[in-house]
């Protein structure tokens, strides 16, 4: 059995997403469980060098996770470039979770170098500073992508799936709720639980540049391609506080509200909102109506109700409801087991770049959330729909 190893700069893991879902329970977790199996002759063994800013920070990481997954501490330094250059060992990818506003400056200096790359989305706040970086990727012949989380979680994939059974017949909508009550930090006793700069767009902050890239491969690749949309964005809550414990002002959008008109003419929802209670399912739910089916997608569960067990209402606001709506839905069974979205992902661009596997998830394909954001934006400004050309 040959034992392939590939390395990987993670640099900007320090950070909530970067440490729990892409160094824990991804490239760690891969290590642990013993490689990516290719067949009965190959495993692929990720080996990470830790980079970053905070010195301290990276170490502990390194440490931490480090011994657990493989019984020693993994590499780290704070020289980016050091470790793009080769100074700490031969390293074949380079990811990159880091700010937003950041990440334009690692992707160039990890194309000089030559690296395969992967990184966070969004790639940047503007669909022409996403698209250069897409070319200047592709130019250089380097192979890359950009997280797409969404699509490996359970819901989606039982989305998915139902679509291609025929389950919904004809789609009509869909309409999806994401978000919950994010504290501000003002209140005693309650700290916030998101990063602060989500509410600053000086800093790259803003729901419709977070979840509009969600939403972007989301539909394209379950429902179809959008053709047009109209948006509102607010502030709703103007005043939250740091880490450091200093109230600031927001100036990004912590609501959004969006239709996309897709080409094929379905009617696609979506309300994205930091200020909203929850009594859903799960933080984030996707209503699907179909001429044959309906169904309901949280993050891992989905419910169906088909066109045979559907039932008869009547408007009748002077007697209490007589059918119990709720319990008209059957759950779809969970057949096989899911592994964490964002693992399943790195394991396959981890295959991409040793065995140049199929791969659907390039930068340019990151470019096209930008765009949708950046659209939205506009919508909301301009207050009037708005068509979504084709990047090229």
């Amino acid at each position: 059995m040959e034992i392939k190893r590939i390395g990987i700069i993670m640099n900007g893991v320090t950070g909530r997403m970067g440490t729990n879902q892409h160094l824990a329970r991804s490239i760690a977790a891969i290590i642990k469980e013993g490689g990516i199996k290719v067949g009965n002759d190959l495993i692929i063994m990720p080996d990470p060098i830790l980079t970053g800013r905070r010195e301290y920070a990276l170490k502990e990481l390194a440490e931490t996770y480090g011994n657990d997954a493989c019984g020693e501490a993994f590499k780290y330094t704070t020289d980016v470039q050091g470790a793009l250059d080769g100074k700490y060992g031969d390293y074949e990818i380079f990811f990159d979770a880091s700010g937003t506003l950041q990440r334009a400056n690692f992707v160039e200096m990890a194309v000089k170098a030559g690296k395969a790359i992967y990184c966070e989305k969004p790639t940047a706040v503007e669909t022409k500073e996403a698209v250069r970086l897409a070319r200047l990727v592709d130019d250089a012949g380097l192979k890359n992508g950009v997280v797409q989380d969404k699509l490996w979680l359970p819901g989606f994939r039982k989305l998915k799936m139902l679509k291609e059974l025929g389950f919904f017949g004809k789609i009509l909508s869909v309409r999806g709720e994401f978000g919950y009550w994010v504290f501000t930090g003002m209140d005693y006793d309650q700290p916030a639980q998101r990063p602060s700069w989500n509410y600053r767009s000086e800093d790259g902050g803003g729901m419709m540049i977070d979840m509009f890239c969600h939403w972007r491969y989301v539909i394209d690749n379950i429902f179809g391609p959008v053709k047009s949309l109209v948006a509102y964005g607010a502030t709703d809550l103007p005043e939250r506080r740091a880490e450091d414990g200093t109230p600031f002002k927001c100036t990004a959008d912590d609501s959004a509200y969006a239709m996309f008109v897709l080409e094929d003419g379905t009617m696609v929802q979506f309300n994205s909102s930091w200020c909203t209670r929850v009594r859903r399912d799960d933080l984030l739910t996707v209503h699907v109506d179909g001429v044959k089916g309906s169904a309901v997608a949280g993050l891992r569960e989905v419910k169906t109700q088909a066109a045979v067990n559907t039932p008869k209402p009547v408007w009748n606001p002077d007697i209490p409801q007589t059918i119990d709506h709720l319990d008209c839905w059957e759950d779809v069974p969970n057949n096989i087991g899911y592994e964490n979205a964002f693992k399943i992902q790195w394991e396959m661009f981890i295959r991409h770049v040793v065995l140049d596997t199929e791969w659907n998830y390039s930068l340019m394909e990151g470019a096209k959330g930008v765009q949708l954001a950046e659209l939205g934006m506009q919508s909301w400004k301009e207050r009037k729909w708005v068509d979504v050309p084709e990047l090229k």
